[in-house]
């Protein structure tokens, strides 16, 4: 007598439930593998997003400091222009004392037998046309220029005779100037009296 044990219904049983857990694990693998996905995908996501609004941040920022250079500059060519002008102003000041000395000094050289018919200022220098009775009168004149602390050394353009024996002659001579602005404003106010 001979048993026969079928095993293939057996076989077969457990071939179907390893097909089964294989299938179940490859889906369950396929199932983390797509959240694992999605995951690293938001993670970057969030990164990528916080990433850009650092990058507007700085680039809000760079706009702000770019205006705030510009206000910077515009202030900074204000400041040129107000110290520019105060430096004018202090010139000004500085002259307005010194016009007054020149013409006292050219009334108090002025020498017997001169007189002056014309004055021009060029910065600091004066073009001086007058006339005299002689020659002699245009040298002492000359020699009272130099000898005041206003002027320095005149310069004798030409002398020339008219009809009524007067000597029309042209000259010109520098200002001498201690100093175009005043160190403080004592030093000014002492400049200024004379």
């Amino acid at each position: 007598m001979s048993i026969e044990i079928n095993l293939l219904a057996w076989r077969e049983a457990r071939r179907e439930r390893r097909n089964r857990r294989f299938l179940a694990i490859l889906g369950l693998i396929m199932l983390l593998a797509v959240a694992g996905a999605w995951g690293v995908a938001t993670l970057y996501q969030q990164r990528l997003d916080s990433q850009q609004r650092r990058n507007d941040y700085i680039q809000t920022q760079a706009h702000r400091l770019d205006q705030d250079i510009s206000t910077l500059s515009d202030f900074r060519k204000t400041r040129e222009r107000m110290l520019t002008q105060i430096d004018l102003i202090r010139q000004l000041q500085f002259s307005r004392p010194q016009t007054v000395r020149v013409f006292n000094q050219l009334a108090g050289t002025l020498q017997d037998g001169i007189y002056y018919t014309r004055l021009e200022r060029e910065g600091d220098r004066l073009r001086l046309n007058g006339k005299a009775r002689a020659n002699r009168q245009v040298s002492a004149q000359m020699r009272a220029l130099e000898a005041s602390p206003v002027f320095g050394v005149p310069t004798l353009a030409e002398v020339q005779a008219d009809e009524d024996g007067w000597r029309a002659f042209s000259l010109s001579v520098a200002e001498r100037l201690v100093d175009k602005r005043p160190a403080s404003r004592g030093a000014g106010k002492q400049e200024a009296s004379p």
